[in-house]
């Protein structure tokens, strides 16, 4: 059963389909609330919305799907469904994200960085247990801007008539 009910659809400030847009709002509100951009790395988004009076955001996939952390070396999996609510440097009452700690897999229910930053983010458990990694473990590199060079001729053109404008006078 889906934790997402249409009256919550129905009250959500911000509700997008599709993977594309759905990945550009996630790593967008992390990064709005001061968390790592690449924590929610899941996969054919196919939903996803933010309910800004409480805080709560929900991202639908087609399926789950596990990723590898390779800078801490931990697996992760995301279920179909992940919940939470959100606050400045704060994921609280998440669901549906796992993470494996020797043979079990755990989940996780909270997410919080420092403040004042100290580098560090920690993954709460309901039970209690925690771990602390380092922030930049989580954060995903920026893609350089695309700059789309304009054809050589047209380039050639825009040389010659800046050169016929210029006049050289000698004092």
């Amino acid at each position: 059963m889906s934790a997402i009910t249409d009256e919550i659809r129905a009250s959500a400030s911000e509700m997008y389909h599709g993977d594309e847009i759905c990945q550009e709002k996630s790593k967008w509100l992390l990064t709005e609330m001061g968390l790592p951009n690449g924590l929610l790395p899941l996969k054919d988004i196919e939903e996803c919305g933010y309910v800004k009076e409480t805080g709560f955001v929900w991202l639908k996939q087609k399926k789950k799907c596990d990723h590898r952390f390779v800078k801490i070396n931990r697996p992760v999996q995301y279920a179909t469904e992940v919940t939470a609510y959100v606050e400045p440097n704060r994921i609280k009452k998440l669901t549906g994200v796992k993470t494996k700690e020797l043979l079990l897999w755990v989940t996780l229910s909270d997410i919080s960085v420092d403040d004042p930053p100290t580098g560090k983010i920690t993954f709460k458990t309901p039970t209690g247990l925690f771990r602390t990694f380092p922030v930049e473990a989580f954060q995903l590199e920026e893609e350089p801007a695309k700059v789309e060079a304009a054809p050589p001729a047209a380039v050639k053109e825009e040389v010659k008539v800046g050169a016929a404008a210029v006049e050289v006078k000698e004092v």
